[in-house]
């Protein structure tokens, strides 16, 4: 079988079985969403490397405080769901998943963007909310196929001017961040939506000016219509 999904409330590790199934592409070890569970597995063991042909690996609400260096062998790998754990670091050796276009740590304990992710130019899709984060590196110009960036419930005081070297950004989410302002060249993200039918950028619960004159002077006329209404609401 090239899929698995492995389930169970007492789930505390991956069966040993498992990494024998070398032709393996899609690990899935994570609860149902709507089930509000949450698996108690620690560790992702290192035979993780034995999978290497997996392409999809779901390891979401356990309470995964380690994410082993050989995580970096699966070259395969494009989707991987770390959301709801209590990692506070990444590995390095993550910075060699070059297929990886969708990564999820939202809910973690992460304090800064981790420098593994600057190094994946493929990623496209990048959830880091509800971690506390306090600053972005500037490699983060790095991510240059990035799409969509979700940076809720963060505790972002300013956004560095990198992020608009972004210009595949679709979807930018930072709401519930303690944001003043917005870089100068932000209106420069031209690929972002600011109709009304689909919002793909949020800034709800930030101290903002409204509306921020420094995107309003260099934006489509759209950012400002965004903001006079985001303000009555």
């Amino acid at each position: 079988k090239k899929k698995l999904k492995i389930s169970g409330r007492e789930l505390a590790s991956v069966p040993a079985q498992v990494f024998g199934l070398d032709q393996l592409q899609v690990l899935e070890m994570s609860p149902e969403r709507e089930s509000c569970l949450r698996y108690r597995m620690e560790l992702l063991p290192r035979e993780i490397s034995c999978l290497r042909n997996l392409t999809h690996l779901y390891v979401d609400s356990n309470n995964l405080k380690k994410i082993p260096a050989e995580i970096g062998t699966l070259s395969h790998l494009e989707r991987l769901t770390l959301s709801n754990n209590s990692l506070s670091s990444l590995p390095p050796e993550m910075g060699a998943l070059q297929r990886l276009h969708s990564l999820h740590l939202a809910n973690n304990s992460l304090t800064e963007l981790p420098a593994p992710l600057c190094q994946l130019r493929s990623l496209t899709f990048l959830d880091v909310s509800d971690n506390k984060i306090g600053t972005i590196p500037s490699s983060i110009r790095h991510l240059e196929k990035l799409e969509t960036l979700l940076l809720l419930f963060n505790s972002l005081e300013s956004l560095p001017e990198d992020v608009c070297l972004l210009r595949n950004l679709r979807t930018l989410w930072l709401g519930n961040n303690h944001l003043w302002s917005l870089p100068a060249s932000f209106g420069e993200l031209v690929n972002l939506d600011w109709g009304y039918n689909y919002c793909s950028c949020n800034f709800e619960g930030n101290p903002l000016e409204n509306p921020p004159p420094e995107v309003c002077s260099r934006g489509p006329e759209e950012i400002r219509d965004y903001f006079l209404s985001f303000h009555r609401i």
